[in-house]
């Protein structure tokens, strides 16, 4: 049975004030962007809103969750975030008679948070994440703004605002670079309180390998986020939930994912940029250009016609979309592919195990004989 979207992606503005020398969207094979309206229009809030309620009310939906996104989407201000929110649980509570939560949150880079912006968000119920490549000025050398000065002053100026609206804090989001120390990159992290962490693959696949892996090691990858794991599973006072570690401990408790990056749960996001077209999520631009587009937008089309697109179809399916080397994989329901960008390769698309695979099995494997050894010792 086709699940729901429960997650909607909306684009605020096309552009970024930063240039990281590593961005999938502005440096990556898909430039669609630059045929994108900067900023979405108060018309195209108001239909899209109606689009989601439409969505919430056909399915019975109790929760749904917008992220607004850019580029970077704080670019237009607090004033739009704020409207277009307004208008989704405006819209949602009119259809639904007031069943369906709509959750909102922001990601941004955070060089634009001041006080006054943090705290409107706050009131208005947006929750704000922050992407942030570690805690220390070395380890965000990749994010310059367009003159190729470093963001880190402006990024952690909001992050030291944000953490005085704890209300209002999401948690950060990191991409890994195994040329950093884990331990390092993880408590530099700490510093800023976060909620939660979010440690990501960076987007790659077997046509556009990740970087760091002609090395000796098998899985770098794995093996960088195993040793965060032992700090972090190893710390009594540990509060911060990392996302990634959670869901692998959930799914081998038998639960479903919380996180793309593994499991095999239906995909249950999409997203519309500012144009109103809806796509698919922005990783698979990763692969090649025009690999999100559905064909579909918002003014001519309900999201259920997206639910049957090929390409999200295929991600409903579970284990049956998956190739025959991981439906033979005994790690299968936990790794579950891993992310569906991952797979690709030019010549055979997505039907590929995951160009992290051993990575992936390294640190699952990891994470279980943990979770065994704190069994066998309780």
């Amino acid at each position: 049975m086709t699940a729901p979207f429960q997650q909607f992606v909306l684009k605020v503005h096309s552009r970024c004030n930063l240039a990281c020398t590593y961005c999938y969207v502005y440096e990556g094979p898909d430039q669609s962007w630059r045929d994108r309206p900067r900023t979405v229009s108060d018309a195209l809030m108001d239909r899209t809103a109606d689009r989601i309620a439409e969505h919430a009310a056909a399915h019975g939906l109790r929760d749904v969750y917008v992220n607004l996104h850019g580029g970077e989407p704080l670019l237009t201000g607090d004033g739009p975030l704020i409207r277009y929110v307004a208008a989704v649980r405006r819209a949602v509570a009119g259809r639904t008679g007031g069943a369906c939560r709509v959750y909102a949150s922001v990601q941004t880079n955070g060089t634009l948070l001041t006080d006054a912006v943090v705290a409107r968000l706050a009131e208005a119920d947006i929750k704000i994440g922050v992407s942030l490549d570690g805690g220390l000025a070395r380890h965000n050398h990749r994010r310059v703004d367009h003159a190729g000065r470093p963001a880190w002053p402006a990024a952690t100026r909001g992050l030291r605002i944000l953490r005085q609206h704890p209300e209002a804090y999401a948690g950060i989001l990191c991409t890994i670079d195994t040329a950093a120390d884990p331990i390092e990159v993880y408590e530099s992290l700490l510093e800023f309180e976060p909620p939660s962490l979010d440690l990501l693959l960076p987007h790659a696949n077997w046509s556009s390998p990740p970087p760091g892996t002609d090395t000796a090691h098998e899985a770098p990858y794995g093996e960088w986020l195993a040793a965060v794991f032992d700090r972090w599973f190893d710390a009594a006072e540990a509060r911060t939930m990392i996302r990634l570690f959670a869901a692998i401990i959930g799914l081998l408790l038998g639960r479903s994912s919380i996180t793309e990056a593994v499991g095999t749960s239906p995909v249950v996001a999409v997203v519309v940029d500012t144009d109103g077209t809806i796509e698919q999520v922005d990783s698979l631009k990763t692969a090649y250009a025009g690999a999100p587009v559905t064909g579909l937008d918002i003014f001519r089309h309900a999201f259920d016609q997206a639910l049957h697109h090929p390409g999200i179809a295929a991600r409903q399916l579970g284990v049956a979309a998956l190739s025959r080397t991981c439906q033979e994989c005994a790690l299968v329901d936990v790794c579950g592919g891993g992310n569906y960008a991952h797979r690709f390769q030019d010549g055979t698309g997505f039907l590929n195990p995951s160009v992290y695979c051993p990575d992936l099995e390294h640190l699952i494997r990891h994470i279980a004989g943990r979770l065994s050894s704190a069994v066998a010792d309780a």
